[in-house]
């Protein structure tokens, strides 16, 4: 049962070779995958196994690229891989190669990663549901009649079934902490600015998504983050900040203290399927700290209303797209798209500001706050996405995610953390937000939730690799 550091000393100690995991990873990748189709645009097996050769001579001679030199990754679907298909889950993109890495694969790669493939994604990244007309829908390891969530359902699914040993998302409105609530993983949406790669179109516009790690372990988080992280020069609003210090050993804090403002259901204004509050209040207990109920300090409905202009305005690229060839949701996004004025993104950026405002003075109060990391348990893999919820209609493909938008609007760390499983044998996780710019804090307070949790709300299915000479399979 060991997490992407423990087969990271192994491998640096010479106790397991990078062959032998490679070999372990696409067998169980040829064995559980099908069922899942959480990786895509796979390589081939025998280009990987020699790649992975490379890397035990490179070992023999001294030679260490980084922390994840050896280990199998997919890359979510939506970042750029030099010579291997991107698709962005768009038949538009069908059969793009690229012929050069994004900022986040270059940094995957040279910790030492060898990129094995993909993980699938809905259409563009739009969407908690991940499914596509180019490779369908990724299924969730604990039902696969069920939905891995998304947008990083591929990498949440693929990560979970023990297909990966980390996996990289992004996270606009919940994409990390939605996929690893239904998976039953960690997923860390990082401080705005922590993980800086190039801009898509404008470096002045504060924007709203951002990438980061998912794990098995929160040490995984950090070592992933570490990875992910760093300022770039193009970017006005990285942070400068070397980051070698997240993947530092963590210090988990003991509970004496620590004080942690319970969100809940913003105090009724969110549906919630039955058994979802009960579930991450329980997990929340187990931590030991004193759990406050608190306000929000904003008008959640006019937080809703801003998220959903801001998204319209960051979605305005997709009008130069045919709007035949792309799915219902998207058309959708680029009409709103159109209806945004000047007024109208001023008056949005001003909640994102109340907000903000409004989430950080709770913070000076609190260690973290807290709420549940999804409005659902998982549904229907062949549901596009909940029609109502608790008996409240969803007027839009998003709206049942609504719970997660609040850190998103204020560019603020939250973790996604695993809080155990409902009544149908389902996960379901919480999400803990730590204060700005507070990413380290925040993983250590995550290291503390999984050793006061413990089995009861681990993460499930890790990779399993013999040591040299067991005859024991993967």
């Amino acid at each position: 049962m060991e997490d992407a550091t423990a087969l990271s000393e192994r491998i640096a100690q010479r106790e397991l070779s990078c062959v032998e995991l490679m070999a372990a990873t696409l067998e169980r990748i040829g064995r559980e995958n099908p069922r899942l189709n959480a990786i895509v645009s796979l390589r081939d097996g025998e280009e990987l196994l020699a790649e992975a050769a490379e890397r035990d001579a490179e070992l023999a001679r001294g030679e260490r690229h980084g922390w994840m030199h050896g280990l199998p990754h997919a890359v979510k679907d939506l970042e750029e891989t030099a010579g291997l298909r991107t698709t962005f889950g768009s038949p538009i993109h069908a059969e793009y190669v690229p012929e050069a890495d994004s900022e986040l694969v270059r940094r995957i790669r040279s910790a030492g990663a060898i990129v094995i493939g993909k993980t699938n994604v809905p259409e563009f990244g739009y969407g908690s549901q991940t499914y596509n007309d180019v490779f369908g829908p990724t299924r969730n390891p604990y039902d696969p009649a069920k939905t891995a969530g998304g947008s990083s359902g591929g990498a949440a699914a693929a990560l979970a079934a023990g297909l990966v040993p980390v996996a990289d998302g992004n996270d606009y409105m919940g994409s990390l902490r939605n996929p690893a609530a239904f998976c039953n993983v960690y997923g860390f949406r990082p401080s705005l600015g922590r993980v800086g790669s190039p801009p898509p179109e404008s470096a002045f516009e504060a924007p709203i998504g951002t990438a980061g790690p998912m794990a098995r372990s929160p040490r995984d988080l950090a070592a992933l983050l570490a990875t992910l992280a760093g300022p770039h020069p193009d970017l006005p609003f990285s942070i400068e900040e070397d980051p070698a210090a997240l993947g530092a050993p963590l210090q988990p804090p003991g509970p004496a203290g620590l004080r942690i403002g319970w969100l809940g259901d913003l105090g009724g204004h969110l549906p919630l399927e039955d058994g979802i509050l009960e579930l991450c209040e329980s997990a929340l207990s187990r931590l030991g700290a004193e759990v406050v109920p608190v306000q929000p300090g904003f008008d959640p409905a006019e937080a809703w209303d801003a998220a959903v202009t801001i998204r319209h305005y960051d979605a305005t690229w997709l009008l130069e797209l045919p709007q035949d060839r792309i799915k219902p949701e998207l058309r959708w996004e680029a009409e709103g798209a159109r209806a945004v004025t000047g007024p109208t993104l001023h008056a949005a950026q001003q909640t994102r500001t109340r907000v903000t405002a409004a989430l950080h003075a709770l913070l000076r109060e609190h260690d973290a706050l807290a709420l549940p990391s999804a409005q659902v348990f998982p549904f229907d893999v062949e549901t596009p996405w909940p029609r109502e919820v608790a008996g409240r209609p969803m007027p839009t493909y998003h709206r049942w995610m609504e719970v997660v938008t609040y850190a998103s609007l204020a560019g603020l760390p939250a973790a996604g953390v695993p809080a155990g499983f409902g009544p149908q044998g389902l996960p379901m996780g919480l999400q803990l937000i730590g204060r700005p710019r507070g990413d380290r804090a925040l993983l250590e307070l995550v290291e503390a939730y999984d050793r006061a949790t413990g089995p009861e709300t681990a993460a499930g299915y890790r990779i399993h690799v013999p040591c040299r000479g067991s005859t024991r399979s993967g």
